[in-house]
Order: structure tokens, then sequence, then C-alpha cells
């Protein structure tokens, strides 16, 4: 009954011409669910197709570099989603005759293809019978049945997996799968959600005993941290502005930022031991503060200007970055705001 009834829901009202789903194959599939993790679709939708057309294939993707790959993920965050799609498209190329496999145990060897992520891929693109538990699922699921606790204690997501295996069709497991997802995206949301339009509302335990609002759970809050950085801003004659390539792992791992420094005071070492500037002291320019998911960044950029050959030069971590004829590289949104900044 449950899956029937969002079956026929998804038919008058779900979402059917998402730019993954025409044409729909594996390949495609599998981007557009690296790219929807913990991102919503009004989001994924332009950075999806401007990745189609620079990487329409998994041979070109994995082919390209990976700066070029960080590029055009830039400003959609969780760059750890762009590494491993990428490594993970070397690897079907290499190990898989650049076929994306079609079993489970496979597809989860791959880098960034989890339970949930493999399932989705098994079902959409396969037609396969696989149990997802994304957020939305999660949140409709604990409603539903209406579970106790926050969806990410580990006791909790087990309860909705045996749900949401219970829940899975026989048949049209495509089909299913899109609904189930796009019932949680646009109808059963995490805030105001749309009851009174619900097809479920007669069975759902949640709306049956009052509780839609306090389910799920909450997750329990952790006190968030605040970290300063200082990011020194150094402009050559050009224009151009000192950028460096981060270390693979960690925030904003393999992407391109300016120096970044514990203090002003060792900004100013650097520029003194490294650089030729035409003053001792970096300028203060406007804080700028980003947040992750569980701490903020605290931003205090600092601008100098480099006179005649700076002695750093490029190289495979370093570049002299020019806004108005820029490198294919990978740029923070944070990042990004500055160096608008710096130009304006």
């Amino acid at each position: 009954m449950f899956a029937d009834t969002l079956i026929a829901w998804h038919a008058r009202y779900g979402r059917h011409d998402l730019p993954w789903q025409h044409p729909r194959n594996p390949y495609r599939v599998w981007v557009s669910e690296i790219m929807l993790q913990q991102t919503q679709v009004a989001t994924v939708t332009g950075y999806y197709q401007r990745f189609m057309l620079r990487f329409p294939d998994v041979k070109t993707l994995a082919a390209a570099p990976i700066d070029e790959v960080l590029h055009l993920w830039s400003g959609l965050g969780y760059y750890s989603r762009a590494r491993n799609l990428h490594r993970a498209a070397q690897l079907v190329v290499k190990e898989y005759g650049s076929m994306l496999p079609d079993q489970p145990a496979e597809l989860m060897r791959l880098p960034g293809i989890g339970r949930s992520t493999a399932a989705a891929i098994l079902s959409l693109a396969f037609d396969q019978r696989a149990t997802i538990l994304d957020g939305n699922v999660k949140r409709v699921l604990a409603r539903y049945f209406a579970v106790d606790g926050s969806p990410n204690e580990r006791s909790v997501e087990q309860t909705l997996w045996v749900h949401a295996e219970q829940c899975t069709p026989q048949a049209g497991f495509a089909v299913y799968t899109q609904a189930i997802m796009d019932f949680g995206a646009t109808l059963c949301t995490r805030h105001d959600p749309r009851c009174m339009h619900c097809p479920l509302q007669q069975s759902c335990a949640a709306f049956q005993t009052g509780r839609v609002a306090e389910l799920p759970s909450p997750r329990k809050r952790l006190e968030r941290r605040l970290r300063q950085v200082v990011m020194l801003l150094a402009v050559n004659h050009d224009g151009e502005v000192l950028l460096h390539c981060r270390p693979p792992h960690g925030i904003w791992g393999g992407m391109w930022t300016p120096p970044q420094f514990d203090s002003a005071q060792d900004a100013t070492k650097f520029c003194r031991s490294t650089l030729f500037t035409e003053s001792v002291e970096p300028q203060p320019m406007a804080q700028l503060r980003h947040s992750f998911t569980h701490f903020d960044l605290e931003i205090n950029p600092v601008r100098v200007r480099c006179r005649g050959a700076p002695a750093v030069m490029e190289g495979p971590e370093a570049l002299w970055y020019s806004m108005r004829n820029p490198a294919r590289i990978g740029l923070p949104a944070p990042i990004a705001i500055l160096l608008a900044r710096l130009e304006s």
C-alpha cells in the first residue's frame, strides 16, 4: 500500500524532467547522485548541466585533470565528492572497461559510493530492486512509522533501514525510488510539510498522533567551533594574485586558495622572506566568514603589492591567478568572493 500510494502520487506530482533523467544512463545517474549528496536539486541542476557538457562520459572524466574537475565543482561545496568521483571514474575505466558495475559490492568499492548511493544507482540506472535511505527517505519513514531518535544514531538508522527494505516493492523499482525521494523533497519536507495534501496521512503514525513537527528527532547539537585564519592576497604588477594548491585531503582539499597563516605576523614574515613587496606590512581588508558543517571559518584577508619579479615562481603548487584571464582551477566560493572584492 505504501509503495503503490507513492507511485500513484509521483505519476501526478513527481519530478519527471530532471536533466539526468533525459537521457538516463548509469554514468549520468551516478554523477547526479554524487552531486545530490547533501545538496538540493535546485542547486545541483546548473552545475550538473555544465559538468555534463565538459564530461559527457566516464572516459572523458577519467582523463581530465583534477583541477578542471574541481573548477566545474567550484561553489557546489563538499569538494571531496568531486575528488572521489574523479578517482572512481579512473577505476571504472581501468578495472571495469568503462562500464559502471551493476552489483552493490562492486559499486561500493568505488570512492564516494556508500550503501544508499549504490542502491539509488542500481535502482534508477539498472532498475534493480535496491533499498535507499537518504536524508529525505529517513524523514518520510521516521514520520510514517513514528520512529523516535535522531536518524544519525546508529540504532535508529538500523530501524529505518528495516522499514525501508519492507517498503521497497517487488517491481517498479526505479519509479518507486524516484517517488519516495521526490515525496520527501517536495511534500514531506523538513519544515512546513504539506500534510493536508499527503496521500499517506490516514496511515502516517506521526500525523495521526500529532507528532509531525517533532519527527524525525533532531540530532544533538554540538558546540560550533570558530576557526580564525589570515589569508595573504599578494598582487603583482599585472594584477595577478598568488594562489597555492591545498593538500588533497582536508578542508578544500586540492582547491586553490591564497597562502594561509595563523596570524598577521606569520603573513608578514612570509612577505619578507619570500616576496618582493612595496610595503613591509600587509594591509587588512574586510573580514569574511564561511560556515562548514561543524565549524565557522573566519577569514581575515590582508593585501600586499609585489614589485619586480616575485621570488615565488609558478609550479605544481603555486600560480599567479588572473581575474581577467582565469585559469580553469578549483576555487572555493569564499575565495572567489575575496578575489572579486580585490578586483573591484
